[in-house]
């Protein structure tokens, strides 16, 4: 039971719901290091496209950085709020 909500708690956000960008982010992340594992055993040819691999690195990179921003700038806008 610990670990469940040990997982939900990763992939929420402050408010306590599960944040898509933070989901998003980490399948890309698994995705990507799944096929760069893949590929180090696989052929030459076989290798996806070199596009395909940046743009996945690029959404990954993107979606956890911008939960990381929701993370910092929330808290901020929320102690402006307060006072």
């Amino acid at each position: 039971m610990k670990q469940i909500g040990w997982l939900r708690s990763l992939f929420s956000d402050e408010s306590g719901t599960i944040s898509m960008k933070r989901l998003c982010g980490l399948l890309c992340t698994v995705a990507l290091c799944v096929t760069m594992y893949h590929n180090s055993f696989s052929p030459e040819e076989q290798a996806p496209a070199s596009v395909l691999v940046e743009a996945v690195a690029a959404l990954a990179f993107g979606c956890l950085g911008l939960a990381t921003a929701d993370k910092i700038w929330g808290k901020k806008i929320k102690k402006d709020s307060e006072e």
